[in-house]
């Protein structure tokens, strides 16, 4: 049996100390969760394990993060799949990845990677918990932008919380000791407040506060940044043919960028989105 091989790569990044760092394992199929769960919480991020595939699969992923696994991690697949490429451990350029939010697709195109999400479901957040998330973070009703504050997910659940600019979004200084009630309270895994930014069409910035996931803000999250391009559609502020930009850890330092864009059936319909960005090795 081939021992677990801790290799550490940053993803996302747009620019010096900037992305989503993320240590991936391979060959973790003797681990243990409780080891898992470890690795993650001694480097503080995120982290992937890669393990034999179920039949139907080209391998297996797991994730956790400092507290607790998730179903779902998009940097860490994208990273893990960037690894094994880099690495010489894949015999194709597509390929399907079992992970406990379902069945992924990776591909790689001219060495970059982009993973499959499926379509964004979108629900209202009462005009209550609006309030209660404004007063966690800081803000008042006039820092909103005209659009619906909404729980959106591909996989995990993010509230999307939508800011007239993007000084508001930086300036923001949550109150975290009340984050996890909150989002318990939104059956949200984290709060995505974002606003449109002045780098281009279709560019946004964002930052996000999790749950409960031992850090209290993320540098780059795919999953985030996937539902937020739907709930963009949703609202018109961008068309089905737009490759949407998500920037992100501009507030922290560590400055992140992340494409989505919209996969559509032959007629147009959309059917879910690509995710994709940078990868480095950092070892």
């Amino acid at each position: 049996m081939t021992a677990p091989e801790i290799h550490y790569v940053t993803v996302f990044a747009d620019g010096r100390g900037g992305g989503n760092p993320a240590p991936v394992v391979l060959n973790a199929e003797t681990m243990s969760s409780e080891e898992m769960r470890a690795v993650a919480a001694s480097y503080g991020h995120e982290a992937a394990f890669v393990s034999p595939p179920p039949d139907g699969a080209d391998l297996r992923l797991r994730f956790f993060v400092p507290h607790h696994e998730m179903e779902m991690c998009g940097h860490a697949t994208v990273g893990a799949i960037w690894l094994l490429h880099h690495l010489g451990r894949l015999t194709k350029n597509r390929i399907a990845i079992a992970t406990l939010s379902g069945m992924v697709e990776g591909k790689i195109e001219d060495g970059e990677v982009e993973i499959s999400q499926p379509k964004g479901r979108l629900e209202a957040v009462s005009a209550s918990s609006v309030a209660e998330i404004l007063s966690v973070l800081g803000i008042g009703e006039e820092a909103l932008a005209a659009m619906p504050v909404v729980n959106a997910a591909t996989s995990r659940v993010k509230t999307l919380v939508p800011l007239k600019n993007t000084a508001v979004l930086n300036a923001l200084a949550p109150d975290f000791a009340r984050m996890e009630a909150l989002c318990e309270s939104l059956g949200s895994t984290g709060l995505y407040p974002f606003a449109a930014s002045e780098a281009g069409v279709h560019t946004f910035e964002a930052r996000q506060f999790p749950k409960s996931s031992g850090y209290p803000e993320d540098p780059a999250t795919g999953i985030a940044a996937a539902a937020l391009a739907f709930g963009l559609l949703a609202a018109g502020q961008v068309t089905a043919g737009d490759r949407v930009r998500v920037l992100q850890g501009r507030a922290m330092g560590r400055p992140s960028a992340i494409s989505v864009r919209f996969a559509r059936d032959d007629a147009g319909a959309v059917m879910g989105c690509w995710l994709g960005g940078a990868v480095q090795l950092v070892e």
